[in-house]
């Protein structure tokens, strides 16, 4: 189709626009496409990317300890006692191979016949995207009886890779200390010790045999922690189940193929939910693919298998689904292959076809064997299925009574929901709120077009304690589902949400943070999607009113509102403090909490599954010791309790 009329449009496109970015300037003009963006994660991301290429060494069998350290200056290094970036000339380039690796994108030993047989940096560009990103970055290698260095800035080489002293003949390993780019991340981004302990521990536990470290310089006190696991992923699901109260010992399966190993481990609990992280060469994948495919199936075959040998599972009864036999569940399936087929290049799904056969002969053969040798812990296992399949057809019924009420049938529900004329989810909201007076004021105080409100009575049930049946029986959850339009369970479709921005707005004191606890956790174990997919967030009501004359200001907490005072200079002012929603008017609560003008907002993420997890079971599960240490513990922290 040819557009008439455009020559003005035409004539200011012309060959002169087309650029060539040469070397790094690609990563640094587009950083999403590299880490993700330029925010927290993606600092955190820098720190993974050069960690990972340590623990690459590490499965090719050169290393065996990893320190990790944050500087004062909030420089990071990386070193490692494996072979060495080699420093000879690479004949296709005519350059040093350290300086290839560090400026080349997709460059590396980890295509074809390179150096290593398996690896989780695939495309070779995580290092070189890291000097791009970084202010400076120096690396310094050991091997050959030498030491090597060579300086860059911001992706580009400013020094020769040159001889600084010697080293022993049997001492390598590779030193990367760099600087992120202030310029191109988000203000005020810093590392988190935490973020960087979960990661670090987390590639301990794939990783048998390897100690890795992390140093913190940055604290008055330097704080260090080492993670070593000689029992590898079985030490992983001992660590996941350590606030749940197993029923077994783990069973923990190792098997190598011509070109796979398989490791994993399994540990039923008494718990209802599922936790079941899968790993291709140390990768977390989120989505699962073959080799999680693999693991459940097989566990599911040799569960119903026994129950029918050992006439525990009776004739005319039907089999166990995967869901009867994964309540409970705390498994690990860890898999490194020499050429892994992922879904993209996020790597949050792998695909090889090989490896579902491969994971299902080895786990099936090992649950077998152990299901055979430990009778008294099967017979427990088998009962738990039985009972969960009990269950799941009482939450059948209640879920498919609940998913045919419609919106406008829950209003007769105790959660009584203020609809808004917007039919486009995308751009309306719902507000759940705490109480009926918080919520007379947001109806009033609300945006009808675009704003629903759902007041909830009382507090809703614990779902950590309690099975998806009997949560179902809870009115309050019954109407928040009506509400949401999401279904749950094997029928929850994120697709039919009607509100694509959802808030939990409650009191700022101790049962306001009860209530919204309990709501993440209903969210967090039935409708996590809510949350990664970035829909639910945390209004934040203001904590106080502070008013002189026709002046007045809010402030969100303590500190802030020491500073409002400061600013009235030595006036007197009338200090308000909102025990709850109910006490402020709707104009007040539109103009501070519902206003998109005005209001500050959290949104909800999760950063690490398997963490967020084991928080949920030692905040909100059976057993009361991990939580009571926890209380112990963080006490001093926690000093002004609104009680």
């Amino acid at each position: 189709m040819v557009r008439k009329n455009q020559a003005s449009t035409a004539s200011a496109y012309t060959a002169d626009q087309i650029q060539v970015l040469e070397g790094l300037e690609a990563v640094r003009r587009r950083p999403g496409m590299y880490i993700g963006g330029t925010d927290i994660k993606a600092l955190h991301h820098m720190v993974y990317e050069v960690v990972d290429n340590s623990v690459d060494e590490a499965m090719a069998g050169r290393c065996d300890t990893i320190l990790v350290t944050l500087h004062a200056d909030d420089s990071v290094s990386v070193a490692d006692n494996g072979a060495g970036i080699p420093t000879g000339i690479q004949k296709q380039t005519g350059l040093p191979a350290l300086t290839v690796v560090m400026t080349k994108l997709h460059a590396g030993g980890k295509f074809g016949d390179g150096g290593y047989k398996v690896s989780g940096g695939l495309h070779g560009v995580g290092v070189s995207a890291v000097n791009a990103l970084s202010d400076w970055m120096v690396t310094t290698v050991r091997r050959e009886g030498q030491v090597w260095r060579q300086r860059f800035e911001r992706g580009r080489p400013v020094t020769e890779v040159e001889v600084i002293g010697k080293a022993d003949k049997d001492e390598s390993g590779t030193l990367q200390h760099f600087m992120f780019d202030r310029s191109i991340f988000d203000a005020d981004v810093t590392y988190r010790w935490e973020t960087l302990v979960q990661r670090l521990r987390e590639m301990a536990f794939l990783n048998r045999g390897l100690r890795i470290t992390l140093v913190d310089e940055r604290p008055t006190e330097a704080k260090e922690m080492s993670f070593y696991f000689e029992g590898g992923v079985a030490s992983f699901v001992r660590y996941l189940t350590k606030n749940r109260a197993p029923l077994h010992e783990p069973i923990y399966v190792e098997r190598a193929f011509d070109t796979t190993t398989v490791e994993a481990a399994i540990q039923y609990t008494d718990g209802f939910s599922e936790a079941i992280f899968a790993f291709a060469n140390t990768i977390n994948t989120p989505d699962g693919g073959t080799h999680l495919t693999g693991l459940r199936s097989a566990i599911t075959r040799c569960i119903n298998d026994y129950g029918r040998k050992q006439n525990l599972l009776k004739e005319k009864e039907a089999n166990f689904t995967g869901d009867d036999t994964r309540e409970g569940l705390t498994a690990i399936v860890s898999v490194k292959l020499v050429d892994p087929q992922f879904e993209s290049q996020t790597k949050v799904k792998l695909l090889n076809n090989e490896v579902r056969n491969q994971v299902e002969s080895a786990v099936a053969e090992a649950v077998s064997e152990w299901m055979e040798s430990n009778p008294r812990e099967a017979k427990k296992i088998v009962d738990k299925c039985m009972t969960s399949a009990r269950a799941r057809d009482a939450a059948r019924k209640a879920r498919d009574l609940v998913i045919r009420k419609s919106a406008l049938e829950s209003m007769t529900l105790p959660g009584k929901l203020a609809d808004c004329s917007e039919r486009d989810a995308a751009k309306a909201e719902l507000y759940i709120v705490e109480g009926d007076s918080a919520g007379g004021s947001a109806k009033q105080g609300r945006d009808r077009r675009f704003q629903a409100v759902l007041p909830l009575r009382g507090k809703i049930l614990n779902v950590e304690k309690a099975r998806l049946d009997k949560a179902l029986s809870n009115r309050e959850i019954q109407a928040l589902i009506s509400a949401l339009g999401t279904g749950i369970g094997d029928q929850f479709s994120l697709e039919n949400l009607r509100y694509h921005r959802v808030f939990i707005m409650t009191d700022a004191d101790v049962d306001g943070s009860h209530i919204r606890t309990l709501l993440l956790t209903f969210f967090f174990r039935y409708m996590e999607s809510l949350i990664s997919e970035g829909h639910l967030y945390i209004a934040q009501p203001p904590l106080y009113l502070l008013s002189s004359g026709r002046d007045k200001l809010y402030a969100y907490n303590e500190a802030e509102k020491e500073r409002v005072l400061q600013r009235f200079n030595g006036r007197k002012v009338n200090v308000q403090r909102y025990k709850g929603l109910g006490e402020m008017n709707p104009e007040q609560l539109w103009e501070t909490t519902m206003n998109p003008e005005n209001r500050t907002i959290l949104q909800v993420t999760i950063d690490d599954v398997a963490a967020t997890d084991r928080t949920f079971d030692m905040l909100m599960g059976s057993l009361v010791a991990p939580r009571k240490r926890f209380i112990t513990t963080h006490a001093g922290q926690v000093r002004n309790l609104d009680v």
